[in-house]
């Protein structure tokens, strides 16, 4: 429960401290994936206000104590044409962020692509991407985080597996081709990102998911998704993928020196990465006899999936994204936030090195119900502030949390720390 003192018109102060090792985070929500055949560009810096607000929300952020910031300029507005560039937004925000003592995690894609560019068929995206982080990293060279490519199994899934997103596609073919383009981007970003910042750190925001089997006519298709589900950070981090997945890869048209490439230029660079994990109550999925699903709601929770997509890796942790909606109790979300978090704790105390946590976004989202791709303008009521600007209850919160355990993990821990340059 929260202190009696703070109450939610309680102004909240500056309470940034020196950095120990963990970090402590939010977002600010841009996503921007078009809908309708490309026509509607659904931009949520302007959907939610950032645009008109930015300085205020920056500062909001050093008022939770926050040690990081996921956030980065819109592609689609920044990347104006091959080697052209606007960065008068990204010029100012990221000059505040500097001033505020803020370490940005930088999104430099999130969901969408220009409108030149196409969408993630275009097999140019990969190399212009890269070239555009390259020209990222030389503009702002004290910057260290990155996540280069945001969600990349969910860009894929949403754009090339449902049809919601961007291409709209639903054959295995276009979505194996988002899949092997996606992270061809992110893994020539970080290459060429590392080229002017030997020291970036890379923090893959990835959904985390698992599928269970309603009945055992289902466990083959439990099986599939669950493999499925690795794919992006397989190819990302160079490991090779299940042979089922191999089989699905090539039977969808990725070659074999594709394959290849992922095989030879990804592990090189698994030594600057952290695996960036994101977790929600739709995360876990219930499969029927036809492999159709539904949401199952919380059946193994963050730290067991957690659990096992370290084994898989063996990289440090990063919980990078979570929220739910305020509902009519107004705590709904304060008690969301309090089991993230005693799951990271759990992880731990078992050695598992989770280096940071991330209540994600800074404010509420617009859409995001109906997974961006009707726009009604419905306002999701799950960010650390509303839409005015005004603290809910999980922002309040979030800043107790952060004001209690910031110099209290570093003593009771064995766990990595954040290797961030000063």
């Amino acid at each position: 429960m929260l202190d009696a003192a703070l109450s939610l018109d309680a102004p909240l102060r500056p309470q940034l401290a020196p950095h120990h090792g963990f970090l402590f985070a939010t977002g600010i929500e841009n996503s921007a994936p078009t809908i309708e055949g490309g026509r509607i560009r659904r931009d949520q810096l302007r959907e939610c206000g950032h645009y008109d607000r930015w300085q205020e929300d920056l500062a909001l952020v050093k008022e939770l104590g926050c040690d990081a910031l996921r956030y980065g300029p819109q592609l689609h507005t920044t990347l104006r044409g091959p080697g052209l560039h606007d960065w008068s937004f990204a010029d100012a925000g990221f000059a505040e962020l500097k001033r505020l003592g803020i370490r940005p995690i930088v999104d430099l894609c999130h969901f969408g692509v220009p409108d030149w560019i196409g969408d993630f068929q275009n097999p140019d995206f990969p190399q212009l991407f890269a070239d555009y982080a390259g020209a990222f990293a030389r503009r702002f060279p004290w910057v260290q985080l990155y996540t280069p490519v945001n969600e990349m199994f969910i860009t894929a899934v949403f754009s090339a597996r449902y049809g919601w997103w961007n291409e709209q596609k639903t054959d295995d073919r276009s979505y194996v081709t988002a899949i092997k383009n996606i992270v061809r981007a992110n893994v020539l970003a970080m290459r060429e990102i590392l080229k002017h910042r030997p020291d970036a750190i890379f923090i893959q925001s990835e959904s985390t998911e698992a599928f269970h089997a309603e009945c055992p006519r289902a466990v083959p298709h439990a099986d599939f998704r669950n493999a499925e589900r690795f794919l992006t950070l397989d190819l990302n981090y160079g490991r090779r993928v299940d042979s089922a997945m191999y089989e699905f890869l090539m039977d969808g048209g990725m070659t074999r020196e594709e394959y290849h490439f992922f095989q030879r230029e990804a592990p090189a660079l698994k030594r600057h990465c952290v695996m960036g994990n994101d977790w929600y109550q739709t995360n876990e999925h219930l499969l029927n006899a036809d492999g159709h699903g539904r949401w199952a709601g919380e059946v193994f929770g963050y730290d067991t999936v957690t659990r096992d997509y370290h084994a898989r890796y063996g990289l440090p942790v990063m919980h990078t994204e979570t929220n739910l909606d305020e509902g009519p109790r107004g705590d709904e979300a304060e008690h969301w936030l309090w089991k993230q978090w005693s799951g990271i704790l759990r992880l731990r105390r078992e050695g598992i090195p989770v280096l940071g946590f991330t209540w994600y976004s800074l404010t509420d989202q617009i859409d995001w119900t109906h997974a961006l791709r009707i726009q009604r303008g419905d306002v999701n009521p799950r960010g650390l502030y509303d839409l005015d600007r005004k603290p809910r209850r999980v922002g309040l919160a979030y800043r107790r949390l952060i004001e209690s355990w910031r110099d209290v993990l570093p003593t009771q821990s064995l766990c990595l720390q954040v290797p961030l340059a000063a």
